[in-house]
């Protein structure tokens, strides 16, 4: 039996407080919780939080660990700028693998019994106005809940190829599906990933060059005997109807050196907007070491 993963709060007070015990007046905890409800609400700054804090009522404070009035936004900042970031950082990843272990299989969004993992890089916005060192985070984030299960800071978009490794590292990959876009499609980062027991989907464009050209000639000119599958969707709202035609064939496994292949696919993609009658239409490659 899967164990059910602990409640937040106890992982927030499993951090050590560095504080001295003197003149404490806010267990850590209690603080971490304030922070991450008055976030989920919206409060981008210290100031909005601690007006978070004090506007819902000692009943929320108690409920979070409080004694007292919830603390100011000078508090929150002495708190925060001597918090051990690598640290929290590595408990909130233990705590969200804990949940996506918890969940049966199938239940997020994808068709495939496996849970899957996106890889996707993200400048902080407003970062480089506070002059932050790491303003790029490349991040791994569950399908199945939209938690960050871990992330690296990169010095710029590009560097994302030296973090995936350290990325990869810190992930359980056995089991699991992990998506990415077509910077991180890489011969190594997937041999990484099945040789760990997971899976990859790797979107391939320029910066695969030769891979890219034999599964465009493999869709153009199907070899004799290449039974491809094909799959259709047609989805509408927010203004538009998109169609989806995916193509899968098997026709490159053994004839590619690309680790763990399996399959490759084609996927033409229609976004139609009724409004106005503008139609953009895209075609787009991939790998996949899943079977069909």
């Amino acid at each position: 039996m899967i164990p059910h993963p602990c409640p937040l709060l106890e992982v927030f007070a499993g951090m050590p407080d560095v504080r001295s015990r003197r003149g404490i007046r806010h267990p850590l905890s209690s603080i971490l919780a304030l922070a991450c409800c008055a976030m989920l609400c919206g409060a981008r700054s210290y100031s909005a939080i601690a007006e978070w804090g004090r506007n819902y009522g000692a009943h929320i404070a108690r409920a979070l660990g409080f004694r007292h009035t919830p603390p100011c936004a000078a508090t929150l900042h002495l708190v925060f700028r001597r918090l051990d970031c690598a640290r929290f950082e590595a408990q909130l990843g233990a705590w969200a693998e804990s949940v996506v272990a918890s969940m049966s299989p199938g239940t997020g969004r994808l068709p495939v019994s496996e849970p899957a993992v996106a890889l996707d890089g993200k400048t902080l916005r407003g970062s480089r106005k506070q002059g932050a060192p790491g303003v790029h985070l490349l991040s791994a984030l569950a399908h199945q809940v939209g938690v960050t299960l871990t992330q690296q800071a990169v010095a710029d978009k590009t560097n994302e190829i030296t973090a995936v490794e350290t990325v990869l590292c810190q992930l359980v990959l056995m089991g699991r599906v992990v998506t990415m876009d077509a910077l991180l499609t890489q011969s190594a980062v997937a041999q990484t990933i099945v040789d760990a027991g997971g899976d990859y989907v790797m979107v391939v464009k320029a910066n695969q060059p030769q891979l890219r050209a034999d599964i465009a000639l493999i869709f153009a000119e199907p070899p004799v005997g290449d039974s491809q599958e094909t799959a259709n969707t047609i989805e509408s709202g927010h203004g538009r109807i998109e169609q989806r035609r995916l193509t899968t064939s098997q026709a490159l496994v053994g004839y590619s050196a690309w680790p763990g292949l399996a399959q490759v696919f084609e996927l033409e993609r229609s976004v139609i907007i009724p409004k106005t009658g503008e139609v953009r239409s895209e075609t787009i490659y991939g790998v996949t070491s899943l079977p069909s």
